[in-house]
């Protein structure tokens, strides 16, 4: 405010609440190639359920990762993980792509991809070549009734599992495979004797007839307004005046023909088109497991009504959306769309399979718009690309169809889009697996989390070595690069185990010991990493298999599981937070002699103890100098103090660094220190933020400096027992305190 002229009175408020805030520890982080799911991007992961839809099962080339990462998750609820990017590719409409995920998506493949085709998996890797994509883009495609198909062969017998017709076009529309076609009698009106007229008045007028019109019959064909709708003779006047259930609009000189009310067959059976080659089509009894032939002979000039192997999917045939009609944007604007498991690697199901074809598909977009700015009824928008973007788990659109004329404008007022009579089927391929990472990838990976002001991670597993190289070089290539991420970061805990080389497999419990000991001896000293000394054997319930599996997503998950139980300075090892889950055994289990060597290798062993488990046994940080920080709980409760500290001071920023700031810093700290030290965490502590460290020249520079000393709690790491005997006759004050 500006300085008060006349006498007034000016209410200001001043907020003096401010606490230091809670911050997170236990958020777990791990990068490593995985079967599916985005790639070179960052994912939050909550449960073992997550893990598995999103990036896939383990299996013999990513086991070690996938269950690193498993196993955090049985002790903690909070995972962000990163797909290596590697030689993979998403499958495709016609080849192979690499699309990482939705931000990839949409900066490069949003608009099109031209020759690639009309579609792309969702995720990279083989899994996607199972996909199956089909667009039914108008009514005729959904269903239509054929003109007459002779069957060249004359008439198709009992049995018959192949016939021929001599028109496979007929009125435009192509049988393909996975068609459900019906079988019915034809009878031909030869013409119309009252031309091109709409029949108002439900009189159709013909001059010939080559069959019987009946009541009851329908009257179809494209000279029809709608040649798909449902059209009845109520009344026979005589062969040539006939009166229908409804007006209808008819062309000159056209074609109509008259169906039955039920098809040939008995029981209006229908077929599955299972092959098309030329004029020959294969077909089988829809979804029967026997794969049975035609039911009663089939007699030439029948006529054939195809409709869309997944119609019956869908309420209704694509046509004009409402919105396009309010908004005068065009006709037949809409679209079905259905996605299908075609090899059942996905559901199970194989949709070329008989009595499988609806069980497979995995997801229905129906009645979506060519038009980019349709809306449906919600005032949403309804294109289908966005529709399918913003939806489905398992494609992208890269492009429309071949003939689609106007798809994916906002049209003029009496255009229309191009119809496109047949259904669009593609079968994806060119999908491809890529679990041999290299050191470069897996680096890549992990640096998709050094991002501090937008990624808030605590607990970093480096998981197997092997993504480098299954050696003592490989160990400390993998366990420099994580030590150089938590270095940057300084806000966060590396957690490495050694090469699987160093334990499995291996007979001798002293060379293992001086494997796993020169393993980490190179390695760089830093209190922001942690070792530990192998392997567990567990059980893998997805390939009904036992593996071993590194084991510093047990110990960092043991650290996620202590700030649950009690609070992050705590030791995270010992009988009573330290049992590891999950595990048979240890492909290393060292004694006490193995675990002296190890200890002072800064090494935490995990023991196996009978009657006890499997328990980490030290709390050892990598740091190689004798130091407070040369224990986990240590260097986590500076981290926590580091962490919520900071975030409070930023509200210091840009204020006046006078003793009302200072005095504000020292009020919002101290109570939180207070807390802290009642919680066990710190036996004492002291803040300094005053004239005597915030001196002239610190002011001058813009400066502000607080110093905050704290006397941290140690953990028990070792225990002395004392039994003294002493003579009967002698007082315990003689010779004892």
């Amino acid at each position: 405010m500006g300085f008060l002229v006349s006498p007034g009175v000016h209410v200001r408020e001043i907020d003096l609440t401010n606490v230091v805030p809670s911050v997170s520890t236990s958020i777990g982080a791990i990068a490593g190639p995985f079967q599916k799911g985005p790639v070179s991007a960052v994912t939050a992961i909550s449960s073992e359920e997550q893990l598995l839809q999103t990036f896939g099962k383990p299996n013999s080339s990513n086991f070690e990762w996938w269950f690193t990462a498993a196993n955090f998750l049985q002790y903690g609820d909070a995972l962000r993980v990163v797909r290596a990017e590697s030689a993979i590719l998403n499958a495709g409409a016609n080849s192979g792509i690499l699309i990482r995920d939705d931000d990839h998506y949409e900066a490069s493949f949003s608009t099109g991809q031209g020759s690639h085709g009309e579609w792309a998996a969702r995720t990279a890797g083989t899994h996607g070549n199972s996909l199956g994509v089909d667009i039914c883009p108008s009514p005729a495609a959904f269903s239509q009734q054929l003109g007459t198909l002779n069957l060249v062969d004359g008439a198709g017998a009992i049995g018959d599992l192949s016939i021929t017709v001599d028109d496979q076009n007929a009125t435009s529309a192509t049988i393909a495979i996975g068609d459900i076609i019906k079988f019915y009698a034809n009878n031909t009106i030869t013409a119309i004797s009252n031309g091109a007229i709409t029949v108002a008045t439900k009189n159709l007028v013909v001059d010939g007839n080559s069959g019987t019109a009946a009541v009851g019959q329908r009257v179809v064909g494209a000279g029809i307004s709608d040649g798909d709708e449902v059209v009845k003779i109520v009344t026979v006047t005589d062969q040539q005046n006939l009166i229908l259930d409804k007006a209808i609009t008819v062309a000159n000189d056209v074609v109509l023909s008259l169906m039955t009310n039920v098809a040939v067959e008995s029981g209006n059976i229908e077929y599955e088109v299972t092959s098309v080659s030329g004029q020959d089509l294969t077909i089988r009894v829809l979804d029967d497991p026997s794969g049975a032939g035609l039911q009663t002979i089939i007699p030439d000039n029948s006529y054939i009504r195809r409709r869309w192997r997944f119609s019956d999917l869908f309420d209704s045939a694509p046509g004009t959306s409402d919105w396009s009609i309010a908004n005068a944007r065009g006709e037949l604007d809409e679209l079905h769309v259905a996605v299908y498991d075609k090899t059942g690697d996905i559901t199970g199901y194989d949709v070329d399979v008989k009595g499988q074809r609806t069980s497979s598909v995995i997801e229905v977009w129906p009645s979506m718009s060519k038009n980019s700015a349709a809306k449906t009824t919600q005032g949403g928008g309804n294109y289908y690309p966005d529709v399918i973007f913003r939806g489905s788990g398992f494609i992208y659109w890269t492009d429309h169809i071949s003939g689609g004329t106007n798809w994916g404008t906002d049209i003029a007022t009496g255009t229309d889009y191009t119809v496109v009579a047949g259904v669009n089927s593609d079968t994806l391929t060119g999908g491809t697996d890529d679990y041999s990472v290299t050191a470069g990838e897996i680096e890549l990976a992990y640096d998709k989390f050094a991002d501090t002001e937008n990624l808030d991670i605590n607990l970093i597993m480096g998981g197997p070595s092997s993504g480098v190289a299954d050696t003592e070089a490989g160990q400390d290539t993998l366990v420099t690069m994580i030590t150089d991420l938590c270095e940057l970061r300084r806000d966060c805990v590396g957690f490495v185990s050694p090469y699987r080389g160093a334990t499995v497999g291996v007979t001798s419990s002293i060379t293992q010991t001086e494997n796993v000991k020169n393993a980490f001896d190179k390695c760089p000293s830093s209190s922001y990493m942690v070792f530990d000394s192998g392997y567990k054997y567990m059980y893998d319930k997805y390939n009904d298999v036992y593996r071993f599996v590194p084991l510093n997503g047990d110990t960092a998950g043991l650290c996620a599981n202590t700030d649950a139980v009690a609070d992050p300075w705590f030791s995270p090892a010992g009988y009573n937070r330290g049992g590891v889950r999950g595990a048979v055994k240890l492909s290393y289990n060292p004694m006490k002699a193995d675990r002296d060597i190890l200890y002072k290798a800064r090494i935490n062993p995990v023991v196996d103890f009978p009657g006890q488990g499997v328990t980490l046994f030290g709390d050892k940080t990598a740091l190689s100098k004798p130091s407070a920080f040369d224990r986990i709980n240590v260097r986590r409760l500076f981290l926590v103090l580091e962490k919520a500290i900071a975030t409070a001071s930023k509200f210091q920023l840009f204020e006046f660094n006078d003793e009302f700031t200072r005095a504000q810093f020292r009020n919002l700290v101290e109570p939180f220190l207070r807390d802290v030290q009642g919680r066990r965490g710190i036996f004492d502590f002291r803040v300094i933020c005053d004239t005597t460290n915030n001196t002239g020249e610190v002011i001058d520079r813009n400066e502000f400096i607080g110093d905050i000393y704290i006397k941290p709690a140690r953990s028990i790491n070792f225990i002395t027992l004392n039994f003294i005997a002493v003579r009967t006759g002698v007082a315990f004050s003689e010779v004892g305190g």
